[in-house]
This record gives C-alpha cells, structure tokens and sequence, in this order.
C-alpha cells in the first residue's frame, strides 16, 4: 500500500484536529500563509472541523484563546505570522504563564536557510518566547510536526497548564513527508503528576483536626484541576470558612455557607483580618501572591502553614509552609478529607460576621446602594450580577472595573471568571471575552470594562461584528485611568499626570460597527437599560456613566500588614 505524502502545513491540521481543537483564533500573514491555504478546506463545507475567528490583533488572538481556554477546560489555539505577528502574541503568552492557562501559539517563521539573516518579519521567537512560557520550539522538518504539536498540546494542558509556543518555519511547512500520527503522553524529566506524598497528607489532616480556628485560601488551582466538588467535601467535614482568590472566586459558589469572601488588596475585611488569627491556614491552589500577603514579613505568623499545590516551585517561594502537600489537588484533597474528622467550628466561623457586617455597612452598602449623586460601578455590578442570578460568565479587563466587579458579582458555576490576575492586561476584557463566547457557547457572557481598557482593544468591535460574538458588554466610563488616578491621589499628593482620559463618541463607533448601544446616567433608568441589554440577541454595548473620582475599598496599603487593611481613606 503506497505511503500517503503530505505537507508540513497538512499534517499541521491533522494534528490539531487529532487533539480535538474545534476553534482556532488568528491572523494570517507571508510567513504562515502555507498553513491558512491548508486551513481553507477545513473551514469550509458541512464537514467542517475547524472554526477560525479572525481578530483584529494578533495579541487579541492570544486573550481570546486564553478566555477560550479558562470557560472550556481545554487548550486554546492562536494562529499567526512571523515577526510583529508573533511578537505581538507575546502579551498574551506572559499573561497565559502567570495565570497557568493552557494556550498553544503557532507562529509562521521565515524559511531555514534565512534564519539569522536578519530577514524580512525574522525574530528569534524561541528566545524570546523561553522565559515567559512552558515551551518553545522551532519545528525544523515537516515529519515532526505532528510530534511537536501533540507534546505542545501535553505540556500545555497537564500539571499546571501553561502556555507553548511553536515556530514554524515557512519552508518546512510546504516541505513534503509521509504521515504518521503522533501521541506523546509523557516527556523524559517533566513529571506532570507528582505521586502524592501519604505522610504529608497524614501530617496535614493532623494539623486540620487538631486546629480551633482552620482557614482555607483557595486559588485558581482548583479550578484548573476541576476540583469543585472535592473542594466543597474537603471544607464541609472540616467545617472550615474558605476565602477566594481573584482567580478562584468561582471555584467556591458565592452563597455557599462555609465562603467568607475574597482575599487580596481589594478583597473583603473578615478574611484579609482572620489570616492573622488563624491557627491552620491551608492554602489550596494558590501562589501566595503580593496582592494577597501583603507584607510577607507579618503574614500569618501565628499560624501553621498547608499548602497544597501540584508545582513544586511555588513552595516556600513567597511564605514558608510547615506541611506541603504537592499533588494535583483533584488527588490530594480527598486524600486529607478522608482523614479528617467530622468538626464544627461554628464559634470560629460566627467570628467572620461581625467584621462582615462592618465592611457592608461602611463600604458595600454605599457603593451598590447609593442613594444620590452619580452612578457607582458598585452598583453598576450589582444590578448586571441580580439579573442574571449568578449563573454568567464574569470577564473584566484592568483597573477599578475588575476589582468592583470581581467584588460584587455572584457566582453559582465554576469557570465563571475570566480575568488578567498576575500581569494585570489592560485591554484584556474585549479578546478575552470573544474567546469565552466561543468556549463556552451556552452561557451568557458579561464584560466589565473601564474606558482606557477598552479604547485598548476597540478594534476587537470587528471581531464581534463579523462573528455576532454574544458579548454584553459594560464599559464603566469615568474619564480617567481610575485605578492610577486612585493611587495618584493616595501617594503622589494628587497630581493626576495624564490619567484623564478624552473618550470617543461610543454610540457612534457602534452605528459603525452595526452593534446595539445606549447610554445610562440615570440611577432611575439602570435597571431598564440591563434588562434591555440583557434581552437583546447578540452583543451589546451598555455604557455608565460612572462617578469620576469613585475608589475602591476596602484597601491594603502596600507596606502594610493585611490586618490593617482600611475601610476608608
């Protein structure tokens, strides 16, 4: 039987299609053009296997295969050319690193023979790409691009996922070569999965039922390694009060009885303040960030320290832990759960509440119940979060917008939040959201944005027109970079240097783009114009017309300790 002959390019396809990708966001140029002629045929017909979205960007290409691959669970693609087009990616890589979001970036290269030449659109993207993702290989020879693409696809997806990058060379992807399929499942020194450590489970559930005053801090960790239900198990025969990340705020529902609310700079007085009173705090998929310990030289000095998490590099990097536990957290949690006793920390737990209602009285009730003056983004959130009852996806790009609405949003669904947590994109929300719409077909997507964000990816307005992305978004317009005007204010005496911002006509930019748009200042009118937003096929653009000067709070004041977290400025 004669031995079946195809390109570079093909075997490209067929590899994608082998590991099950259903839509690829990208942008074509002279370096990757082999591979969108091969793209053609399987874009097309009734047999389809692919979907492409064209953006507007390439860095758009990569947040929308990240906010694809944080609603799916699977690994998001991005398809682009050499130079500018793969430098421009690069954003979106470094983001998908600090995030742990499995994204894979194919990116055309000039031919062999005129690597380091200095050629047209010619970058080392290898170099560039190493020490802001997982891996990055140049493919030299069109019989490996199979093997290339189905080891990218593992390292992107398992451990803890990350971004690939792969650079593809024009000549190698018209050069021909038999076929033959590849699955990689394992890679020499990479393990993945470590084997789970029984005496450090055993230590930890010792620590756990011994403790009067237990705390859980749960990361994005569980949500990337699906351990909703093993999380809920875990905290309930413990009766331990959990606090969220950013990242994880959906890993936990918002009305469960055991949430205590978000940790953070920004996040909610009880749990910033019962860190430092707790005796065992067990920290569940999460990194310890600076956001989150503040000061580490203060942090939970009083406490023994659990820390679950499938990377080993991320122990003791930031707070020393007294029992680490590194394993998926899928495997380790129930392994604990099953030595624990069955406990009850009601005192424990009633202690958050006084601290909660504090916090709702001065600060929550007045940003989402305001009784005069201009709209607050508070309130904003609260009413988009109340009319859809806690079953959307969240996506908010950088600044007071993500902290107010990560702050009064609800969640019931896990994968609900798609935000830029350790690099902080501004311009994130709009890509991010095109990709979630795509991943997550069934659900409603609603993205909060302020207006320097999303002047940044204004252009993704034609992605969303050609492919009538379903995006309902709610661009928060206070005529400032709010966030730095905020910290102007608070550290630099007030003087606000170029953080006010001249805004567009938006209404009219979306009569361009053929996108329903209104306007709302009007307390009396904001609930009308969300359920009129909410009740419109396709996408929207709802702008508020929010309090210029409005901040966030509570806040920690960098330096300080997170019991010092202030509720007024």
């Amino acid at each position: 039987m004669p031995k079946e002959t195809i390109t570079g390019a093909e075997a490209l396809m067929r590899a994608l299609k082998a590991e099950g990708v259903k839509t690829i966001f990208g942008y074509p140029g002279g370096a990757i053009m082999p591979v969108f002629d091969a793209l053609y045929d399987y874009t097309r017909g009734e047999d389809r296997v692919f979907e492409h979205v064209l953006v507007r960007h390439e860095q758009s290409a990569a947040h929308a295969a990240e906010g694809y691959a944080r609603v799916s669970g699977e690994v998001g693609v991005c398809l682009v050319t050499s130079g500018p087009g793969a430098t421009n990616t690069l954003t979106g890589v470094a983001d998908a690193m600090m995030d742990s979001t499995p994204i894979v970036v194919i990116a055309g290269q000039v031919g062999m023979a005129a690597l380091g030449t200095d050629a047209f659109q010619e970058v080392d993207l290898v170099g560039v790409a190493q020490p802001i993702s997982k891996w990055s290989y140049q493919i030299r020879r069109a019989e490996d691009v199979c093997w290339a693409v189905s080891r990218a696809f593992y390292i992107a997806r398992s451990g803890r996922p990350g971004p690939v990058v792969l650079d593809f060379p024009r000549n190698v992807q018209e050069e021909l070569t038999e076929y033959k399929p590849c699955h990689v499942d394992f890679v020499r020194s990479y393990i993945a999965y470590p084997a789970l450590d029984t005496d450090a489970v055993s230590r930890a559930a010792e620590l756990i039922n011994n403790a009067e005053k237990p705390l859980a801090l749960v990361g994005h960790g569980v949500e990337l390694g699906n351990a909703h239900d093993e999380l809920v198990a875990f905290l309930e025969k413990g009766d331990i009060p959990a606090a969220r990340t950013l990242l994880g705020l959906s890993a936990l529902p918002t009305e469960h009885p055991l949430n205590v609310g978000m940790l953070g700079m920004h996040g909610n007085y009880a749990p910033n303040i019962k860190e430092q009173e707790c005796d065992v705090l067990v920290a569940i998929g999460m990194r310890f960030s600076d956001r989150v310990i503040a000061n580490v030289n203060t942090y939970a000095k009083q406490a023994k320290i659990i820390h679950l998490d499938i990377d080993v590099s991320e122990i003791d990097k930031n707070v020393k832990t007294d029992v680490a536990v590194v394993a998926d957290c899928k495997v380790s949690l129930p392994a604990i759960t099953r030595l624990l006793n069955e406990n009850n920390h009601k005192e424990w737990r009633d202690s958050f509440k006084p601290l909660y209602e504090k916090e709702f009285e001065e600060v929550i009730c007045p940003a989402i119940h305001p009784s005069c003056g201009p709209l607050l983004m508070g309130e904003v959130v609260n009413v988009v979060a109340e009319a859809t009852g806690g079953d959307a996806v969240l996506v908010n790009d950088v600044g007071l917008n993500q902290m107010f609405s990560c702050r009064y949003f609800r969640y019931n669904t896990k994968r609900s939040v798609v935000s830029s947590g350790g690099l902080g994109t501004m311009g994130y929300a709009m890509p991010a959201a095109i990709g979630a719409t795509f991943g997550a077909k069934d659900r409603l997507v609603c993205m909060f944005t302020g207006d320097g964000g999303f002047q940044m990816s204004i252009h993704e307005l034609g992605t969303i027109m050609e492919h009538g992305c379903p995006v309902k978004m709610i661009l928060m317009n206070n005529n400032y970079l709010g966030n730095v005007r905020q910290w102007q204010d608070m550290f630099f005496n007030k003087r606000r240097s170029y953080t006010k911002m001249l805004n567009p006509d938006y209404g009219k930019i979306c009569t361009g783009y053929g996108i329903p748009y209104s306007f709302v200042s009007s307390r009396d009118e904001l609930k009308g114009e969300v359920a009129k937003m909410l009740s419109t096929d396709g996408p929207y653009l709802l702008e508020c017309a929010v309090r210029e000067e409005e901040n966030v709070l509570p806040m920690i004041v960098p330096g300080s300790s997170v019991n010092e977290m202030k509720l007024t400025l």
